[in-house]
């Protein structure tokens, strides 16, 4: 007798999560391409870079990752690589904030919310909605076939 297929489900809110990620990280990537040295000034809390970060630069960096997740949320079972772009994004973005902006920021309060909250937090759920998608994804590979 043949078992019953357990058909992996891909939740509603893991769009709404990918949708979430994406217009969260724009946001904050606007902040640094339209008020670069102004969001970097109150990042720095008091103390003066030594020389200006390229904040424009990291925000539209930013704002094309979050458009990929973004539109990652329209059919994240098929446009699986746009969640693992969007993944690699962040760790990129997160790495540039670390070694281009903190030496020059220091390490405070503000930053650490920065690099934790908009960058490293981000990469659990991202993570586990890829997974996810990538299973749905391989078992309807598998079964597509079958009757």
């Amino acid at each position: 007798m043949d078992q019953p297929r357990v058909f992996p489900k891909f939740p509603l809110h893991f769009r709404g999560l990918l949708l979430l990620a994406g217009m969260y990280t724009i946001a904050w990537s606007a902040f640094y391409t339209y008020f670069g040295e102004t969001v970097v000034n109150w990042m720095a809390m008091g103390i003066i870079p030594a020389q200006p970060v390229p904040s424009s630069y990291f925000g539209i960096f930013g704002i094309v990752i979050g458009l990929v997740l973004f539109f990652a949320a329209f059919y994240p079972v098929s446009w699986v690589w746009l969640i693992l772009i969007g993944i690699s994004g962040k760790i990129i973005a997160a790495t540039w904030f670390a070694l281009g902006f903190v030496p020059e920021l220091g390490w405070n309060k503000r930053s650490v919310f920065h690099l934790v909250f908009n960058e490293l937090l981000w990469l659990i759920p991202l993570t586990l909605i890829f997974l996810r998608s990538l299973q749905v994804k391989n078992y309807l590979k598998q079964h597509e076939n079958e009757g």
